[in-house]
């Protein structure tokens, strides 16, 4: 077995970064992922684990803020906040506290009696966003088939469509959840494979294209869902004025306008909700992740009584949602995020750190989008490789769909830690992975 021997970087205002590394490697690459203790944990997972993801060979078991440690002790500088689940960060002290103090008290009663935590929670959502109610729930795909059920009835019973001709508009690149109903309206071929028969009822139209939405408008649409900006595809922005002109043709066509916020709200994209951006207000927002800020899933749509009127006791539910733990641990995540300005130190931020990736020169560079700390970085081939490397140098981040880096940290990063990991961006650049370098 290979000693090792403690590489030590400084950083400004954030403390010191201690990583172990083989003796004669280069200083600034962290251990690779073959010693005893880490292989013995990807070895349980491969061997008792269903093969549904591919993630990076790191193992994590701590993690602070914008930092997580594997279990060799490399620290590492967390690029991806659990795809939005932790905008305020790891372990945040307010959350955690909260989480504690409630489970102390009563975690789980079901909705068959009333908690001292839902009432409040409703209220504050309230005044945090102006829609008149919330239905809470537990995962996001849960938000999405539940934002699915009230436009479906909304459109029987209060636009007057024809039971069973409910349609609802959805766009290419979407991605929303993993349910049998969600993936059957994907046009990723890989999320269908074999999961079929699919629910009938949507139509899907290319994203970006208000045209294909005005011609697709008909007595039967009953609510237009869409992600005002797509993460999953790549981060990826429509044209400006186009989430705008999807929400006149809902008034138009007396349709429900439903932006799926998952990833884009809370505060990602620079503003609370990424529709913001847009100036308009939708009919239906399907929010979650970062509303319980990495500690317990809470997801939940928001709508004003026309739309929430339409449910009825008995006619959807959630054992789990709702439930007191949940709304004390998502009242805390919430003014967390409002108290520590973590919005606007999104749009601040997300800013400086997109300018300076845009002055990176390299011709394996296709394309950088971005809004608040929410950035894809489109390479010529594969983005695999970058994030491994990336990983070597105690940067974690992912690939999506296959030739994007997306960067998404946690928005109580700094400008400082940003700037320690622009470095490191720059370095993967200036000595890219072999199988990515240029054909001379």
């Amino acid at each position: 077995m290979l000693g090792v021997v403690v590489f030590t970087a400084t950083l400004p205002k954030t403390g010191r970064v201690e990583t172990e590394r083989p003796v004669g490697t280069p200083e600034e690459k962290i251990m690779e992922t073959t010693n005893t203790r880490s292989s013995a944990f990807i070895r349980l997972e491969d061997d008792y684990g269903a093969n549904n993801y591919h993630p990076l060979d790191v193992v994590l078991c701590r993690g602070e803020g914008v930092w997580v440690w594997d279990v060799e002790g490399n620290k590492y500088l967390d690029f991806l906040a659990a795809y939005s689940a932790v905008n305020q960060g790891h372990a945040h002290p307010k959350i955690r506290e909260a989480l504690v103090e409630q489970s102390d008290k009563v975690t789980l009663t079901s909705r068959a009696f009333r908690t001292d935590q839902l009432g409040p929670l409703y209220e504050e959502m309230h005044e945090l966003t102006g829609f008149q109610r919330m239905l809470p729930m537990n995962t996001g795909a849960e938000a999405v088939e539940t934002a699915i059920k009230a436009a479906r009835k909304w459109g029987y019973k209060v636009k007057g469509v024809p039971e069973g001709q409910a349609e609802i508009l959805v766009f290419s690149g979407n991605f929303h959840g993993r349910t049998t109903t969600i993936v059957g309206f994907s046009d990723e071929a890989q999320y269908k494979d074999g999961f079929g028969p699919f629910t009938p009822g949507f139509t899907l139209l290319p994203y970006g294209d208000l045209d294909a939405v005005r011609e697709a408008m008909n007595p039967n649409v009953v609510g237009v869902l869409i992600e005002p900006i797509q993460g999953e595809s790549g981060i990826i922005i429509p044209p400006e004025g186009y989430l705008a002109g999807i929400a006149e043709l809902c008034r138009e066509h007396n349709a429900l306008l439903m932006t799926d916020e998952i990833q884009s709200g809370l505060g990602r994209t620079g503003k609370l909700f990424a529709f913001e951006h847009e100036g308009v207000r939708p009919d239906v927002v399907i929010i979650g992740k970062a509303l319980a800020g990495g500690f317990y899933p809470v997801s939940a749509i928001l709508a004003d009584d026309e739309v929430m009127g339409v449910f009825h006791p008995g006619d959807h539910g959630s054992t789990f949602g709702g439930n007191p733990l949940g709304c004390a641990v998502a009242r805390a995540a919430l003014r967390v995020l409002r108290d520590e300005n973590l919005i606007e130190n999104s749009a601040e931020l997300g800013t400086y750190f997109l300018d300076k990736l845009r002055r990176i020169d390299s011709p394996l560079i296709k394309e950088i989008r971005g809004v608040g700390l929410w950035i894809g970085l489109e390479l010529t081939g594969s983005a695999r490789p970058f994030c491994e490397a990336l990983q070597r140098k105690g940067l974690l981040c992912k690939e999506t769909h296959e030739n994007t880096i997306r960067f998404a940290p946690p928005l109580i990063i700094t400008r400082e830690e940003l700037d320690w990991a622009f470095e490191r961006v720059v370095e993967l650049f200036n000595d890219p992975p072999a199988s990515q370098e240029t054909d001379p």
